[in-house]
């Protein structure tokens, strides 16, 4: 997949089957457009081509609506790239670029920039200033553009019933398996390790702090999740915490997570966490020693979980 930092430079392509969209969180939706996208390509010895838009147009129109993401631009770009995307264009959304017209993103992108042959849109997308471009309006306008026009049919997009808003509600309660099902995949977050308290490690459960450096990322409601790490080319168990820490009275919001069985220094390195399971709320504990108990009770569940995951 070849990335494009805008169109100034993007080659003459024959046969340029094109969709566009945010695509945050690649989700079952998403991957209904994908493949049929890759079908038609394949069909007419075409060249896949998805435009997507960097920052989300919602940070920069309604900055403060606070919108949290799915996924970074890196986590977006490899998923997108299992799908056989030829390729992907990143056009920075900007207020200016908010102003362009439906007919100037159709005639100056689609046809002049792009020389598309083929538009493929997901059910009810709108383009252009105001939203005001639809495919009812692409359709009134075919024979002028001189492009083939697909949208993915609404029964298509009712049965998977997903979109990126129920995704994130899901997230926000910690409701990380039905995120999974909407996603297709488990819900997961990358960060460096940074240094903490050491407090995990004098009541036996060391835990890595995670800092998650896209402050517009998405982080899963407080509590105990049972989780996968991924390190290097390796996987391991692990059970994380998210929250204030009530028991050692430390008020700061930390991402903790203990991996099971593992003993490696690992300072600066940078890890991917799988969301598998919410085990329990983050609960204020009358001592430490009831705290060493209760993590005691969340390893052996978390093993329980993980088992068959």
């Amino acid at each position: 997949m070849k990335i494009h930092q805008g169109l100034d430079n993007f080659p003459k392509i024959k046969n340029a089957i094109v969709t566009s969209g945010t695509f945050d969180g690649v989700h079952l939706g998403h991957i209904k457009i994908l493949n049929r996208l890759r079908e038609i390509t394949e069909a007419c010895n075409g060249e896949s081509v998805l435009i997507t838009f960097w920052p989300h147009p919602r940070l920069v129109l309604q900055p403060d609506f606070k919108l949290k993401l799915l996924t970074d631009f890196d986590e977006k770009m490899l998923l997108l790239e299992k799908y056989g995307i030829d390729h992907l264009v990143k056009i920075p959304f900007t207020e200016t670029f908010s102003t362009l017209s439906s007919e100037a993103f159709v005639k100056d992108i689609l046809i002049e920039k792009i020389n598309t042959s083929k538009l493929v849109i997901g059910y009810n997308h709108h383009f252009g200033r105001n939203r005001e471009g639809s495919f009812e309006y692409l359709k009134q306008n075919a024979a002028d553009y001189g492009f083939e026009i697909e949208e993915i049919a609404r029964q298509d997009v009712a049965l998977v019933g997903v979109s990126s808003t129920k995704i994130r509600k899901a997230l926000e309660k910690g409701e990380v398996d039905i995120a999974q099902k909407l996603l297709g995949r488990n819900y997961s977050v990358q960060g460096r390790v940074i240094h903490g308290n050491k407090n995990g490690k004098k009541i036996g459960f060391a835990t890595a702090n995670i800092h998650v450096s896209d402050a517009h990322k998405l982080i899963p409601a407080d509590g105990v999740y049972a989780v996968k790490i991924s390190y290097g080319s390796k996987e391991y168990s692990g059970m994380l915490n998210i929250g204030n820490r009530p028991t050692i009275k430390d008020n700061s919001k930390t991402i903790e997570v203990h991996i099971i069985d593992f003993s490696k220094d690992i300072y600066d390195e940078k890890l991917k966490i799988a969301f598998i399971k919410r085990v329990r709320d983050e609960v204020k504990f009358e001592s430490l020693e009831a705290l060493k108990q209760q993590l005691r009770k969340d390893k052996e569940e978390v093993l329980e979980i993980l088992k068959s995951r």
